[in-house]
């Protein structure tokens, strides 16, 4: 197996980091967002809860693909500094927000910082081929850590902090992101040595049907979260028994690497990519059935969630390794925009639909809107390609 060489292996850490320290800001919000902005004024509107946690995911659509094509030519660092500073001001307008509305203008202020598909491409700049695949292994379980870890924290730094508090220690953590780019990340060859800038048509892209089911998977994936994440702190606060909402989370997530393990051998060792990736979505679907079907009290809940959370963290690690296996080395940075908007565009129909159904049909509701999402999203990919067969090794 090659090895890293000691560059590759700095960006590969270090851009792990940034990864992280990002998306622990958008996670550890989720389990308190929906019970602060209740408090809020405008807060008695569930739809109006929903757009709070998922118009960060609108303008990180609108923003992905234009940041992604402008670091394909301007420079991934200069791009990744601009948008890290853009995710500051909105943490901070989202700290000193006094009202819903104004909460969601910081929220969609952070989401303007879209910085993912530079991220990934620097990456792919960084690495040779024959360890990119590891490297962007070692970003995608950093991410479910940090999901794991954040979704944890969240409830406890809020008993601390509160929701506010959360926000400014989210932009903290950007700021030492833009430490760890300056010095700690290998700068990439300048864009000249690299050759042309030619990168493929937009519209080639978009006809890459694999790469689209791929889109779909993570558009899914961050919907249904999205979504589930509406309803969930409440069910969580209405069950009785002295619930402690940050030792429950702390078990699922726990809990859940036990299939997340199992499941991520299967499919990078044993190369069983597109079987576990199936697999993992009609885990999804039997989870939310469970949730959204049956009322199993504390016990069924957390077992239920257990199942969710172990095929979520096993795509969210997944999906972008194989993206970088399909996407076309002259346009990583536009392939990868793609990618991160699906993504983020998922994040904001979520918390949007998670939010209407949950007004109209409870929280059960919107786990049976999650099932029937995860179940079309199945559907359409059953006729995708192994991304394992896609790379000559």
């Amino acid at each position: 197996m090659t090895s890293f060489t000691q560059s590759e292996r700095r960006a590969s850490i270090g851009l792990a980091g940034v990864f992280s320290l990002r998306m622990f800001g958008l996670f550890v919000i989720l389990p308190v967002v929906a019970l602060y902005a209740d408090t809020l004024p405008g807060g008695e509107s569930a739809m109006l809860i929903g757009l709070a946690i998922g118009i960060y995911g609108l303008t990180q659509a609108i923003f992905q693909i234009p940041l992604g094509r402008l670091s394909d030519f301007w420079g991934r660092k200069k791009t990744i500094y601009l948008g890290l500073c853009i995710f500051i001001m909105g943490s901070l307008v989202a700290a000193c927000a006094d009202s819903l509305l104004m909460l969601c203008f910081g929220r969609a202020i952070q989401g303007a910082g879209a910085v993912s598909s530079a991220v990934i491409a620097l990456n792919a700049d960084l690495t040779r081929d024959e360890v990119r695949t590891k490297s962007m292994a070692i970003i995608g379980i950093t991410i479910g850590f940090t999901f794991l870890l954040s979704i944890v924290l969240g409830p406890v730094l809020d008993g601390f902090v509160g929701l506010p508090g959360i926000f400014l220690i989210t932009a903290l953590l950007t700021c030492l992101s833009i430490v760890v780019v300056y010095f700690y990340v290998p700068d990439p060859e300048p864009i000249g040595k690299r050759g042309e800038y030619s990168p493929v048509k937009l519209q080639v892209i978009l006809s890459n049907r694999d790469l689209l089911r791929l889109d779909l998977g993570i558009f899914s994936l961050h919907g249904i979260l999205m979504a589930m994440f509406v309803s969930l702190p409440f069910i969580l606060s209405g069950l009785e028994g002295g619930l402690i909402t940050w030792q429950f989370y702390l078990a699922v997530m726990v809990s859940s690497i036990f299939i997340m393990v199992p499941l991520m051998m299967l499919s990078e060792k044993f190369g069983h990519r597109k079987a576990v990736f199936l697999f993992s979505i009609m885990m999804i679907i039997l989870a939310e059935l469970l949730l959204g079907v049956f009322d199993f009290g504390q016990v069924g809940l957390g077992l239920a969630l257990v199942i969710f959370f172990g095929a979520f963290n096993l795509l969210e690690a997944s999906l972008p390794s194989w993206v970088s296996r399909v996407a076309d080395p002259k346009s990583k940075g536009t392939a990868l925009g793609v990618y991160s908007t699906s993504q983020y565009l998922g994040t904001f129909i979520g918390g949007v639909a998670g939010g209407w159904t949950y007004q109209h049909y409870s929280g059960q509701g919107v786990f049976i809107f999650c099932a029937v999402w995860a179940l079309v999203w199945l559907l359409a990919s059953v006729k995708m390609s192994d991304p394992v067969n896609q790379v000559s090794q």
